[in-house]
């Protein structure tokens, strides 16, 4: 049987669904910025997360970026917080994460979106960036910058079990992470997810999920190997067909003799029932005209969700896989999707 351990939610659906929290364009950090303000409320909606038995804990630095804090207007800094203060804020982020994860066994992860989460307004699921980080080349340096703001840190790296580079929505992008991951100097596990936000199973720039995958993890490419690979922000019912594609993407490569082993399988797909994200109006929204299937008259998104893993599971491709939920899943739904496989005797 595959090894299978819990990942948390969706930290910034969370915020708002739990705790009232409205974001706008004054908080181009979104979740992030309750490092520089609501630190309190973002400790009591991490620790939601361990109560209800995640096994990972990701940190609140999914939008970290120079140019976000650049933007993010505060007392102390009423023209924006400059690159050399932001160290700190991501020392902090380490910090709630510890006091989150306290008296458990959980492990602790960097998150890190791609360059499109940092963009006003959000191009994850679109890939379409600006002409200044349009290019591999471009991504990297970008890439490499942002992961310097941790590296300067004495000491924090070493805090954190993984890294996880997040909602990838370009080929050129995994390249990019992977060489700035491995220039950067960093040892820590980490894992690559990317998202599948259309009908088809293509990332939004069009690869096929053999070209992700290869661009994930084949030794011909340049730059650091993952620890696991994956999907995560994308609707749930698309699952079993996007992991069957990585299944076999990654055992031709294991027959081609270009890779040794499987990564780990890491799977957070979104919890919500039929909404899509508005990235102009920062909202949830069921699109009009659009019939979805009830959730009260369906399984439950864990048990959906279990069911997909233990089908992968039962095909014998990867012996490791690590589970949680993205935008909109709750730490009911992880305390949920906890009990599903403990059930099972599966974590």
């Amino acid at each position: 049987m595959a090894s299978i351990r819990i990942l948390d939610g969706g930290l910034g659906t969370s915020l708002e669904d739990k705790y009232g929290v409205k974001f706008n364009h004054s908080m181009p950090l979104w979740s992030t910025h309750f490092l520089v303000q609501g630190e309190e409320t973002l400790l009591a909606c991490q620790a939601d997360f361990v109560t209800a038995g995640a096994d990972v804990l990701l940190t609140a630095t999914y939008q970290t970026s120079i140019e976000g804090f650049q933007r993010t207007r505060t007392a102390d800094h009423p023209d924006g917080i400059s690159k050399e203060y932001i160290g700190g804020y991501m020392s902090k982020a380490v910090a709630i994460a510890e006091k989150a994860v306290r008296d458990s066994d959980s492990k602790i992860a960097l998150s890190l979106g791609p360059y499109g989460a940092c963009m006003i307004p959000g191009q994850e699921y679109t890939g379409n960036y600006d002409d200044d980080h349009d290019s591999e080349e471009s991504l990297y340096s970008w890439h490499l910058e942002r992961l310097q703001l941790f590296t300067v840190v004495p000491g924090l790296i070493e805090r954190i079990s993984y890294i996880a580079l997040e909602t990838i929505p370009r080929l050129d992008e995994f390249r990019a992470a992977r060489r700035a991951v491995q220039d950067s100097g960093i040892k820590a596990p980490f894992w690559m997810a990317g998202v599948f936000p259309g009908e088809g199973d293509t990332l939004p720039d069009g690869s096929s999920i053999v070209q992700v995958v290869e661009a994930m993890v084949d030794p011909a490419t340049r730059g650091a190997r993952p620890w696991g690979i994956g999907i995560n922000c994308t609707k749930l019912h698309k699952l079993p067909s996007l992991i069957e594609s990585f299944e076999s993407a990654v055992k031709e490569l294991i027959e081609s003799g270009r890779l040794e082993r499987s990564p780990a399988m890491v799977v957070y797909p979104d919890g919500t029932n039929g909404e899509v994200y508005n990235t102009t109006t920062k909202t949830w929204e069921k699109p009009q005209g659009q019939e979805h299937k009830d959730i009260a008259n369906a399984d439950s998104w864990a048990s959906q969700l279990a069911n997909v893993i233990r089908t992968s599971s039962t095909r014998g491709c990867f012996q490791s896989y690590l589970v949680g939920g993205c935008c909109k899943a709750s730490a009911v739904d992880i305390g949920d999707l906890k009990r599903e496989f403990a059930s099972q005797g599966s974590t």
